[in-house]
């Protein structure tokens, strides 16, 4: 998770550097770090959606100071750990790059043909800066080669999740309730006047429906959100005993990610359970991993015939 164009700036790395080793950079008149030039990928991993729109997405590369002239380098592939093929797959827009004056960072460009992968593929190919030995670090000895990996991100449609769907969920197998499987066929309905929502009859258990947003305002983030306050079951129903107003609640992890997959049609959502009282906190169940995999109505027939989901 995880993408279509993340600048990332050092400072912070940097300010780790001069806490650690102390202080003079190429600009004589700051005195900011003390040790030499390092030069080195931002990231020993990075990870991007190539979309539809064709925009090329960056991988940064970074410095340990800033100098008054602008610095140039080269970029390879390495054959070696890459299953992507450029041309095919990929094309870098150069095969240098560029850090100018009186900065730290720069990005090399990278443009993934996007109807050239398909939508389970993870695709991968490693970058190396052509460089002076003496510009790479030894505290950081592989920052001259990055590993980027690809995934195609396509358009939404809300329609594509909707119909039925197959979910697998830790809640029900720590709560099974009266379900006899972790596993449920669920139906999942366009909600009739919120964008982009989806109503999921009998989610987890019978007779309780939740609803689930998409965000689908940067493809790059295609995060799901679930509205705290909406009841899963009855506690008695999970519990056999009641110990706030008989409501087990729901709503996506603050902790973990939630996210959809447009191209699979899948969702993976990170839900925290929870008790309250009068609208008050009485305890945390727990946060449970769940995942939605949309199937067609052919397979879903097959599924309550042979698997009685």
């Amino acid at each position: 998770m995880t993408m279509k164009k993340f600048i990332k700036y050092i400072s912070t790395f940097v300010a780790m550097v001069a806490l650690a080793l102390g202080a003079v950079s190429c600009e004589e008149e700051y005195v900011t770090y003390s040790g030499p030039e390092y030069v080195m990928f931002a990231d020993s991993i990075s990870t991007n959606m190539v979309l539809a729109d064709g925009e090329a997405f960056a991988v940064t590369v970074a410095s340990t100071v800033k100098c008054d002239y602008d610095r140039t380098f080269g970029v390879e592939i390495i054959d070696k750990g890459s299953n992507a093929v450029e041309g095919l797959h990929y094309s870098l827009c150069s095969n240098s790059v560029t850090i100018p004056a009186g900065e730290m960072a720069a990005d090399v460009l990278v443009r993934g043909h996007y109807d050239q992968i398909e939508a389970a593929d993870s695709l991968g190919f490693v970058l190396r800066l052509v460089m002076p030995e003496q510009l790479e670090w030894e505290l950081y000895p592989n920052g001259s080669t990055t590993k980027v990996v690809m995934y195609k991100s396509c358009p939404f449609d809300v329609n594509n999740f909707t119909g039925w769907c197959v979910m697998s969920s830790l809640l029900l197998y720590n709560y099974p309730g009266e379900n006899l499987s972790y596993q449920r066929l669920v139906h999942c309905e366009k909600h009739p006047t919120e964008e982009n929502t989806i109503i999921i009859r009998n989610c987890f258990y019978d007779g309780y429906d939740v609803k689930v947003r998409f965000d689908a305002s940067d493809p790059a983030k295609p995060f799901v959100v679930m509205d705290k306050g909406q009841t899963l079951c009855s506690e008695e129903m999970v519990f056999g005993m009641i110990h706030g107003d008989n409501h087990l609640l729901g709503a996506t992890s603050p902790y973990y990610e939630s996210y959809y997959n447009s191209c699979q049609r899948f969702m993976v959502l990170w839900l925290y359970a929870y008790v309250e009282n009068l609208g008050k906190l009485v305890g945390d169940v727990g946060h449970f991993y769940n995942v939605f995999e949309w199937v067609s109505d052919e397979e879903a027939e097959r599924l309550q015939r042979e698997e009685g989901m």
